[in-house]
């Protein structure tokens, strides 16, 4: 018989964590962005909309660019996350992070994150995109400030400097 979740108890839940096996003890129904954020201290994920519309609070889950402000934390148990700070540690972020600054891609900084985190996912995927790949890529994320234009453009070449190598 399984059991349900019951939200008035904690739960243990292991997760791998940017290449490492952590255990929570957390809400069933808690989600993935505050136990990344309170829990983990892992605070580079923001929280921009808390509905799942701006992609501010992007995680990799198994390998699927996902936003954890709609991942009950449950939903994640036994999964491998990788956060923006995960994918800063492969190497593929500092090129795509350079790209965003040498272009004007960032500008308040609640979507970069995301738009980094994305951009890698995408760059792993498809190393060199076409400008409809990288829109098709970033659409899951929302800025306010850029217009798009710029961190197109910051895409592109990090795809030109080889960013997914």
């Amino acid at each position: 018989m399984s059991e349900s979740p019951d939200e008035s108890s904690k739960w243990e839940i292991t997760l791998t964590v940017n290449g490492k096996r952590v255990t929570v003890q957390a809400y069933a129904m808690e989600r993935l962005l505050d136990v990344v954020r309170n829990d983990l201290g892992l605070k580079g994920t923001k929280e921009g909309c808390g509905e799942g519309e701006c992609g501010s609070c992007s995680v990799l889950m198994d390998g699927v660019l996902v936003n954890s402000c709609l991942i009950p934390v449950l939903q994640a148990k036994d999964s491998t996350i990788i956060t923006i700070e995960g994918v800063q540690a492969d190497g593929r972020a500092p090129v795509v992070q350079q790209a965003f600054l040498e272009y004007g891609g960032a500008q308040c900084g609640i979507c970069t994150p995301g738009m980094i985190l994305a951009a890698c996912h995408l760059l792993q995927k498809k190393p060199q995109p076409t400008i409809e790949e990288i829109r098709e890529g970033l659409s899951g994320n929302l800025c306010r400030c850029t217009g798009y234009l710029q961190i197109i453009e910051a895409v592109k070449e990090a795809a030109r400097r080889g960013a997914a190598t």
